[in-house]
């Protein structure tokens, strides 16, 4: 057998020449993960960069800027996007803080050692153990995969995801302050969130098949401590959550200053096109379930049963929904799951709608 041997350059280390072909494949992902460092650190720079040249904007152009807004549809707006804000902020901070307080101090263990063996009996418990959790359907997505992948039945945890973001005492307060009019909204929730989550649950244990769950590989927290996890949490749940609320705020105001009035109209006026059509906004919005009421109770063209489907529809599959479910159990998943989630719901919340409202 022939050895060859590296013949170093003149005046270069014998052992140099080695050591670099030994530790050649780290030098390119050093330069990579430099280069990495670099771009995330242009784009932090970026931000606050980019929101200096905005203010700088508006101050250049105040006078336009002062003379639209003096335009009554501009004032209407404007009253309608503050006054969600002002209503929705409260419930939003305070759920988040408790849904950081239970993600991080509350071990997933806990919820299987305290759920029924068989699949069928833990779907109905799971979802009514979704009330513990004070928290946006952000949270409860990477809850119910923890739960997943500590071996809790997929159908009672797939129950529990869905119930959580619904039926939890935050979302209901919020509700009930909403529609301080119509105390039987918070009731009607409650009874369809339950309903379409159990349903679905008990739909994932008879038709659903493992290969199309993904759970995830880690657990959210891991290697963090307690302190650095919560505020890890709250920092992300305020930027999404709060980022979907102004959203919503703003979509709010803009249907109810902008949109002409015979448009909604037409809409609330048909009674299977105005639950169609607040379902169908509901996914398009996003808005986190401890505000989504207050956006909700503002549309008052449309029934209560209509802004009830909005209600229930919302925390179940939205646009930012249906992205975190298939990042974290795959998209396989999340195509079969959100649509047969929307179409239980808009007809359980019809049906419930009917009876209590």
């Amino acid at each position: 057998m022939a050895i060859t041997k590296t013949v170093p350059q003149d005046g270069a280390d014998p052992g140099q020449a080695e050591r670099g072909d030994a530790h050649s494949g780290d030098a390119r992902p050093a330069d990579t993960a430099t280069d990495g460092g670099r771009d995330a650190e242009a784009r932090h720079l970026n931000s606050p960069l980019l929101l200096t040249l905005l203010l700088l904007t508006a101050v250049m152009f105040q006078d336009p800027l002062r003379g639209a807004l003096a335009a009554p549809v501009m004032q209407s707006w404007m009253t309608v996007f503050v006054a969600v804000m002002v209503q929705a902020l409260p419930f939003l901070v305070l759920g988040v803080l408790l849904s950081a307080a239970i993600a991080v101090f509350v071990p997933p263990s806990f919820f299987a050692r305290a759920l029924p063996k068989h699949p069928a009996l833990a779907v109905p418990v799971a979802g009514a153990a979704g009330a513990v959790l004070p928290g946006c359907e952000c949270a409860s997505v990477p809850v119910a995969g923890a739960l997943v992948r500590r071996g809790v039945t997929p159908a009672a945890a797939l129950a529990f995801l869905l119930s959580a973001p619904a039926i939890n005492p935050i979302v209901l307060t919020a509700t009930a302050v909403a529609f301080p009019g119509n105390p039987e909204m918070v009731l009607a929730r409650f009874v369809a969130s339950l309903l379409v989550a159990c349903s679905m649950g008990w739909l994932w244990h008879r038709l659903g098949r493992t290969d199309w769950l993904r759970p995830p590989a880690r657990a959210s927290y891991e290697g963090q401590s307690k302190g650095a996890a919560f505020w890890g949490s709250v920092r992300h749940d305020v930027t999404h959550a709060g980022g979907f609320l102004v959203i919503g705020a703003m979509a709010a105001a803009t249907l109810k200053a902008v949109v002409p009035a015979q448009w909604l109209s037409l809409a609330a006026g048909n009674a299977v096109l105005s639950v169609l059509f607040l379902a169908a906004l509901a996914v398009l919005l996003s808005i986190c379930s401890e505000a989504d009421a207050f956006v909700a109770a503002s549309l008052t063209q449309f029934s209560l049963t209509a802004r009830l489907t909005f209600l229930v529809v919302g925390p179940m599959i939205d646009l930012k929904l249906f992205a975190m479910q298939a990042g974290t159990f795959g998209r396989a998943f999340a195509l079969r799951f959100a649509p047969a989630t929307f179409a239980l719901a808009v007809v359980v919340s019809a049906l419930t709608g009917t009876v209590l409202l």
